[in-house]
């Protein structure tokens, strides 16, 4: 009768060995590579992003005059000061005022030009570029393009020279608040540099429609037009919609540039960061005024966009069906 001896468990081989320590020299090598590549991003997001941020935080509760190393604590002092001075108050409403009327318009010709190009069988990309093109020019170089020769108040101007012709007297453009032609020139300019972004994400949107849903209207007895615009292409770029809307009214309580530029120095028509800049930089230099009054702005940025997302529906799932 044999016995069988029990097999002694016998060492792992080295081949069987190997994977584990592949595996961590594996994970160690893109870990290493992430942070090669991230951490340089990383590292100027924190230098110069959330370090101002929070310098412009503690700057805001000091006395701040032309120095960023202060001593003297005021609290809420610079908060108070900001809230109760007319001239921050009052760029905040008027430019509150800008943004109902630059973002509606802005969406509605960014969509009319999606849809206008999303139709061509030709000729799309070509279109589409040239549309897009003018989101490459700078807002300074297009605010001194549109003050020097389209709305110069002079009778050499474009804009004047076209009235001319009906008979119609030069306009002073840019010369004063009454009336306040400046609006007309900014919300131009503005809308010829940003609505080529717009069309571009309206029609990646408009072409990810599914033919069907029109092909089934169209069996239902929907005419095309508005009435297939407003039942099928308008509620499917709902989610669009949302987003375009948010990042214009962000982009249009951040407008310096274009009003730097076209008013100059001028005490009427400043925007929340142009009225910012010359309380920070001006003659006093004052920076705890202007820090507090940043804070105010992104405070108040970000109500907006979340009431703006709350009402609009941006980011929510879509519901089960």
């Amino acid at each position: 009768m044999s016995t069988t001896t029990p097999r002694s468990a016998s060492p792992r081989t080295g081949a069987e060995a190997a994977p584990p320590a592949t595996h961590r020299r594996g994970v160690r090598g893109r870990t290493l590579s992430f942070w090669l590549f991230t951490g340089p991003f990383l590292a100027g997001l924190v230098i110069f992003v959330y370090v101002p941020i929070g310098w412009s935080a503690w700057l805001s509760f000091f006395e701040a005059r032309s120095t960023v190393t202060p001593t003297e604590f005021v609290g809420l002092d610079n908060y108070r000061e900001m809230l109760a001075a007319g001239d921050f108050v009052e760029s905040l409403g008027t430019f509150t005022v800008f943004a109902a009327i630059v973002v509606p318009v802005t969406w509605a010709f960014s969509l009319a030009l999606a849809l206008m190009v999303n139709r061509l069988r030709f000729m799309r990309t070509f279109f589409r570029s040239v549309f897009f093109l003018p989101t490459a020019c700078s807002f300074v170089a297009a605010s001194l393009i549109w003050k020097m020769s389209i709305f110069s108040g002079v009778r050499f101007g474009l804009a004047n020279t076209v009235l001319g012709w009906f008979g119609v007297e030069n306009i002073a453009w840019l010369a004063s608040p009454d009336p306040p032609w400046y609006w007309l020139v900014i919300v131009t300019v503005r809308l010829w540099l940003q609505s080529g972004f717009y069309m571009i994400l309206f029609l990646a949107a408009l072409q990810n429609i599914p033919e069907e849903l029109y092909e089934a209207a169209a069996i239902d007895g929907a005419r095309p037009g508005w009435q297939t615009f407003r039942h099928i292409t308008l509620p499917q770029l709902r989610a669009t919609s949302a987003a375009v809307i948010l990042l214009l009214l962000v982009a249009a309580y951040q407008a310096f540039d274009e009003f730097f530029n076209l008013l100059a120095k001028t005490t009427w028509g400043r925007p929340p960061l142009v009225e910012l800049y010359y309380t920070a930089l001006g003659e006093n230099q004052d920076y705890g005024r202007g820090s507090a009054g940043a804070l105010i702005l992104t405070v108040l940025i970000c109500a907006v966009t979340l009431l703006q997302g709350r009402f609009l529906g941006f980011g929510r799932a879509e519901e089960a069906k």
